[in-house]
């Protein structure tokens, strides 16, 4: 037996623990969108595509859809740039180096439930600081507010990771490159727009695709935050299809759901990796 051979056998038994833990229940969902499988009615009787069919009808995974869409380009706009901001800013020589990469760290180290739960309070309309400081605003009750209000809560959290990457991908760029384009009177603006940033591209665009598949499938911030509310203002497709699933009791239709969910976010990261590549 070869290297080749033995790698794979040595990899033989995490792949077999992730196509049980992924792969059967994946299998397991696309059988239950092909039936018509209910916690009301649990047989198991082919009905084909109807369910893909019946999402595409429905007015309220259309809505929750295009509120995803606004919502995923909101957040992942907002964190790429704030990031790149604090990742340029921490590759200065700063006082107090140590403290500052803790403190971008921390929103990271903190689980959505409990970042959540924090934000619940400082956004509170009767107990929170920022409706002490600046009048009483109900952020997440008031429909104009709750989606905005809930993408920086997300922003928050997500932009330490993002900033830490790109960090990394700052430190590993050549320098020559930099340093020429100083010699040719570049000024600092300039040397970050024609030779930083197009170097930093890959890791941008890697960085795009992790952004993005993490806000397609925000969940427990919105449990924790809103419910869907006020009305269906923040109603995002993931939970939308936890309630049709368990509020709903309508397992396969929230199973087809996941599936063109599954099958925009593959399209997405499709298209992510061709810009990635381009070139």
């Amino acid at each position: 037996m070869g290297q080749r051979g033995v790698a794979w056998l040595l990899a033989l038994p995490g792949l077999a623990v992730l196509g049980g833990v992924v792969g059967l229940p994946l299998l397991y969902a696309l059988f239950l969108s092909l039936t018509g499988y209910s916690f009301l009615r649990p047989s198991y009787h082919w009905v084909g595509p109807a369910r893909y069919q019946e999402a595409f009808r429905d007015p309220y995974f259309l809505h929750a859809l295009g509120l995803t869409a606004l919502y995923v380009a909101v957040t992942v706009g907002l964190t790429l740039v704030l990031a790149l901001v604090l990742a340029l800013l921490l590759q200065q020589n700063l006082p107090w180096k140590g403290f500052h990469y803790f403190v971008v760290s921390l929103p990271m180290l903190i689980a959505p439930v409990g970042v959540g739960l924090i934000w619940k309070m400082i956004l509170h309309p009767e107990l929170g600081i920022l409706s002490y400081l600046f009048g009483k605003v109900d952020f997440f009750g008031d429909a104009r507010y709750a989606l905005f209000s809930l993408a920086l809560v997300d922003v928050w959290q997500q932009v330490s990771f993002a900033a830490l990457v790109l960090l990394a991908g700052l430190r590993s760029l050549p320098k020559e490159p930099l340093e020429a384009a100083y010699v040719d009177g570049a000024t600092p603006w300039q040397a970050f727009l024609r030779v930083t940033l197009p170097l930093l591209r890959p890791v941008l665009v890697v960085l795009l695709i992790l952004q993005t598949l993490a806000e397609v499938r925000t969940y427990d911030l919105v449990y924790v935050l809103t419910r869907g509310g006020p009305g269906s203002a923040t109603d995002l497709v993931s939970y939308y299809i936890y309630r049709k699933a368990f509020l709903g009791l309508d397992l396969s239709g929230a199973s087809a759901m996941g599936y063109l969910l599954l099958l925009l976010t593959l399209a997405l990261v499709a298209a992510y990796y061709r810009l990635l590549t381009r070139g």
